[in-house]
């Protein structure tokens, strides 16, 4: 069995995609040990607690494991809300408690560098035995050192954001959920009407510091440096823990915005451009945002779609700068026409 099982984390490590790494830990589990279900937590900081933002749950089934179960939902439940959760993840430590249909839920903490990351949710018919226990300790702790080594290769060195190249797998990801939930619809029409019960849209976000090379001309690239670690701060507690921030490069960061209407959307990123605009920088005082944003279309590539929000942007950036746009409406007001063949775009 050792052998049997040494080879199945070294599979397991072969993931790179974070949603394929917890389903691979969760069957893991269910193949070696006696279970009902694993599933994995992802938290998050919103700025008022952590917040479960994605689960990935595996349900053991006579000769097969269950079927995968993914949760997105577009309001995401407060860790707060789960008392044994909570207590997991507060003190870090191991947490018993009952779970449904007289299972016993055993619910361990999931490291992610100084704090807890998610949470690993267990359930069986009895107690794991202290070396059922070991085993699982074991294993995330394996999960840990290679979430440090994926963290390493996807985040941007000075911001803690994503980096560029990581851009066009988690933006492929998006679209093709977008494109499973309108596919899932009755009735299909056009993007912009996807906004009700079926899911809110989502919404592409590109951000440029405004004389950005002033400040590194006038005050040297260190203050520029801190600019940009400051901006990066100030962007993490105005989303949500799930959407997707990054550095596209310089002072360029995109926001990947997921289920949010267009005035929730222009809420958020104003909200944004506001906490910038009267945030005291040090020595470089006042520093502002220019924002272009875009819906993002299931029939999308990035490319494109990052030109529309970069259309809306330089739209921006030519009337005055500190400012948000919306491609597409500025599209309706005649202010910018898009392109037939490339989805770019033209100032009139």
């Amino acid at each position: 069995m050792s052998h049997e099982l040494l080879n199945s984390v070294a599979a397991t490590t072969t993931h790179r995609d974070r949603d394929d790494l917890d389903h691979a830990i969760a069957r893991l589990l269910l193949q070696f040990l006696s279970l009902h279900s694993a599933t994995v937590l992802r938290l998050e900081d919103d700025g008022d607690g952590k917040r479960i933002v994605r689960s990935v749950s595996q349900t053991q089934r006579p000769g097969d494991v269950g079927p995968v179960a993914v949760d997105r939902n577009s309001t995401y439940p407060a860790l707060a809300d789960f008392p044994s959760w909570h207590k997991c993840a507060l003190h870090n430590e191991v947490v018993q408690c009952d779970g449904a249909d007289g299972r016993l839920m055993t619910v361990f903490p999931i490291h992610g560098g100084r704090e807890t990351a998610g949470l690993l949710v267990i359930e069986a018919l009895s107690p794991l035995a202290p070396r059922e226990t070991d085993l699982v300790q074991g294993i995330l702790g394996i999960l840990r050192n290679h979430l440090a080594l994926l963290d390493y290769g996807e985040l941007d060195s000075l911001t803690g954001l994503l980096n560029r190249k990581t851009f066009e797998s988690h933006f492929d990801k998006l679209r093709q959920r977008i494109n499973a939930t309108q596919a899932s619809r009755p009735e299909r029409g056009p993007p912009q009407a996807h906004n009700s019960a079926a899911g809110e849209p989502s919404w592409l976000a590109l951000i440029d510091i405004d004389h950005f090379k002033s400040i590194n001309d006038g005050y040297g690239h260190l203050f520029g440096d801190e600019v940009l670690l400051l901006v990066s701060q100030l962007m993490k507690r105005s989303f949500r823990g799930a959407d997707q921030l990054f550095r596209f490069g310089g002072e360029e960061f995109v926001v990947l915005l997921d289920r949010a209407s267009e005035p929730g959307a222009q809420i958020v990123l104003e909200r944004l451009r506001a906490a910038i605009g009267d945030y005291p920088f040090p020595q470089v005082g006042n520093v502002t945002i220019s924002v272009g944003y875009t819906q993002i279309d299931p029939r999308d590539i990035s490319t494109t779609c990052v030109e529309r929000a970069d259309g809306a942007l330089y739209y921006a950036k030519s009337h005055g700068r500190n400012n948000v746009q919306n491609c597409e409406a500025l599209i309706s007001a005649g202010a910018i026409t898009p392109k037939s063949k490339d989805g770019s775009v033209e100032l009139f």
